[in-house]
């Protein structure tokens, strides 16, 4: 208590004399509103810096793609490689131009069907995937459409196809339309979100092959 007694005013020198009660009471209220004020600038920096970190974190691991597109693979020559492996002739017809695939391969399922499977690009740059089975049945053909219904079906070169249409459910993805058919001890499974008329462009292109002994 005795300091504060003893404490002298404050000499401002603009003025040349203490300061008065009022003028250190107006000094201490106004260094208390910048104080806030730069606090408050200070908090504004803060939450844009973090918006602008998280739409960051957004753009690279929400937005980027998942990578370059795949390159494109020789299907027929990898067919012609697999099938003494498959024991069959494999689905692998000549498509024209504007066609190709970036994904094939054999594999045998936990059900022991051994399937042949190639992922084309259309020339509308839209997917068909192509699934051969070997000696499948209807369980596995069923799994190889999840599941959907029959919606019609379609005469492609001289067989009947099944058509699963389900374009106007909320998020089909790569099952958007569908056909199946059965060639020989071969269960054909096309899928994707290619147009009708691609989709029977392959079909008429995998039955002629098939059909020919050629596939």
């Amino acid at each position: 208590m005795a300091a504060e007694k003893n404490r002298q005013p404050r000499i401002v020198a603009e003025l040349g004399r203490p300061e008065t009660v009022e003028e250190t009471a107006a000094r201490k209220a106004e260094n208390s509103r910048k104080h806030r004020a730069n606090q408050t600038l200070r908090n504004l920096v803060f939450a844009l810096l973090a918006s602008l970190a998280v739409v960051l974190v957004l753009v690279l691991v929400v937005v980027r793609p998942d990578g370059a597109p795949r390159a494109a693979v020789d299907y027929r020559a990898d067919a012609a490689a697999s099938e003494a492996q498959a024991g069959r002739v494999l689905a692998a017809p000549p498509l024209p131009a504007g066609w190709s695939a970036n994904d094939d391969g054999l594999s045998t399922g936990s059900d022991s069907v051994v399937a042949w499977k190639v992922g084309f690009i259309t020339p509308s740059n839209q997917y068909i995937g192509l699934v051969q089975g070997i000696s499948a049945n209807a369980t596995w053909v069923a799994n190889e459409l999840v599941n959907a219904r029959a919606t019609g079906s379609i005469s492609v070169g001289g067989r009947d196809w099944s058509v699963y249409d389900r374009r106007t459910d909320q998020d089909p993805g790569n099952y958007a339309y569908s056909l199946s058919t059965v060639i020989g001890s071969s269960s054909i499974v096309l899928h994707g979100t290619a147009p009708t008329k691609e989709f029977t462009a392959l079909a008429t292109a995998v039955t002629a092959q098939l059909d020919d002994g050629t596939g």
